[in-house]
């Protein structure tokens, strides 16, 4: 039987939905891009904020379409939306089979076949988010070539008070470290360059098991790993990067001069109500010791603007910590109230129309950072994994070290000599076209 799956949300989803097409495929599902012709259907929703709600929800809607008059036999919703609202997608879409939550994915070749032999009755299953044993089956890549997350943990214990994770996701679990190895030799042996660590706090990995950290020994272990050229940290919480991983980043050549540090905001006061466990001057010491241990480092952060009481006095903090602290890459959210949170029964919630002011307000700040940054790369040379061509067939594009995948810019450049996608080629930046960068190959690849 065919079957096709959509995955939503972030990375760390992504890896579930590649785990769950390698259980299908391994035993015996065909897998089909197109959705209208698949008789089973898989959507892996998000459900972290109101917009990703939405978007879940319109693509179950829209999938159930397939059921009602396609090839669809089976409409299984897996992800976070599902664990939080198994009894109302049941309810309320009658085209659902099967709703199966965070810590069920293993799940998902038994569900089907449930199905086929249920005879019409829908059912759950949202189980303890204690086990992680779903992280070790093998995968189907879904990324480009070259390019391949890496999760190394499960569910969060920071308790950020607008944060719904650790009730979608459960405790912080980290894998061992020794089957992260193997699944990163595995990767390797597909041709994958790049391993992208991810994980809700990459940062305290291995502390549930280990009693202390183990991001930099598992770095070191996955540096080992001939094929890997690049690691790439993302998701590191700014209270746990240490001199030491600091000193790992600069001394090693494999880790990305690139680091993803969740800010989240510049307001003291606000940091506190959040729920975050460092103030704006903590923030910016740590801004200023990577920089001056990593001379090119590029720092990637995320803010929240209109969070239940900011007032105008916290958000011109903001502004003026983001005009000086100029961040590579920054990501700005508009508050989004999630039930079940601390922050929803905050007093003071800030009006819509003043957080999309805010909201336009710090991009237009970034975006004049980020330029400014991005016109300064004119006439280096960068190395480059190759991604694809354009849709224009004149150019490929890829990114360097500075960029990760989906959220971050482009590089775009063209080359004299044949290339394939996963190819590392060395590209001198010649222009930008305000996000993206625009080069030419200097030498032929020797790979």
């Amino acid at each position: 039987m065919k079957v096709g799956l959509v995955s939503l949300g972030c990375p760390k989803n992504l890896v579930d939905s590649e785990i769950m097409l390698g259980l299908m495929q391994s035993n015996g599902f065909d897998l089909e891009s197109d959705l209208q012709q698949s008789q089973i259907i898989v959507v892996n929703t998000c459900g972290f904020i109101n917009d990703a709600k939405e978007e879940s929800i319109n693509k179950i809607l829209e999938m159930s379409a397939f059921k009602r008059s396609g090839s669809c036999q089976a409409l299984i919703v897996t992800g976070c939306l599902a664990e939080r609202y198994a009894d109302d997608i049941l309810a309320q879409i009658g085209e659902v089979d099967a709703v199966l939550g965070t810590a069920a994915y293993g799940e998902i070749v038994d569900t089907i076949q449930k199905i086929l032999f249920a005879k019409g009755k829908s059912f759950s299953s949202i189980p303890p988010q204690t086990d992680i044993s779903w992280l070790e089956h093998n995968r189907v890549l879904t990324t480009d070539q070259g390019t391949a997350y890496l999760k190394i943990s499960e569910g969060c214990d920071n308790r950020c008070t607008y944060c719904i994770i650790p009730a979608l996701r459960g405790p912080f679990r980290s894998r061992e470290l020794t089957a992260i190895i193997l699944e990163a030799r595995a990767l390797a042996e597909q041709g994958v360059k790049e391993i992208i660590l991810i994980g809700q706090d990459t940062t305290r990995y291995g502390i549930d098991l280990y009693k202390t950290p183990k991001l930099i020994e598992l770095i070191r272990g996955l540096s080992l790993i001939p094929g890997i050229a690049w690691i790439r940290l993302l998701y590191c919480y700014p209270e746990m990067v240490t001199d030491e991983l600091i000193s790992e980043i600069k001394a090693n050549p494999k880790v990305c001069n690139y680091i993803d540090i969740p800010m989240q905001h510049a307001s003291d006061a606000i940091l506190k109500k959040m729920g975050r466990k460092t103030t704006a001057q903590e923030l910016a010491d740590l801004v200023k010791r990577l920089r001056a241990n990593v001379a090119d480092i590029c720092i990637r952060s995320t803010f929240i603007v209109g969070f239940p009481g900011e007032t105008e006095e916290d958000f011109q903090t903001l502004k003026g910590f983001l005009a000086e602290q100029k961040l590579d890459r920054v990501g700005v959210f508009q508050y989004s109230k999630e039930e079940g949170t601390p922050a929803a029964k905050f007093r003071n919630q800030v009006p819509k129309s003043v957080k999309q002011r805010r909201f336009e307000e710090l991009m237009t700040i970034q975006h004049q950072i980020s330029l400014a940054i991005e016109k300064g790369k004119i006439g280096q040379a960068l190395q480059v994994l190759v991604e694809n061509v354009a849709d224009d067939g004149i150019f490929y594009f890829g990114r360097s070290t500075f960029e990760a995948p989906e959220i971050d810019s482009l590089i775009y450049f063209t080359s004299q000599w044949p290339l394939v996608s996963g190819q590392m080629v060395d590209v001198k930046i010649l222009n930008t076209d305000q996000y993206d960068l625009i080069g030419e190959v200097i030498h032929e690849p020797t790979e």
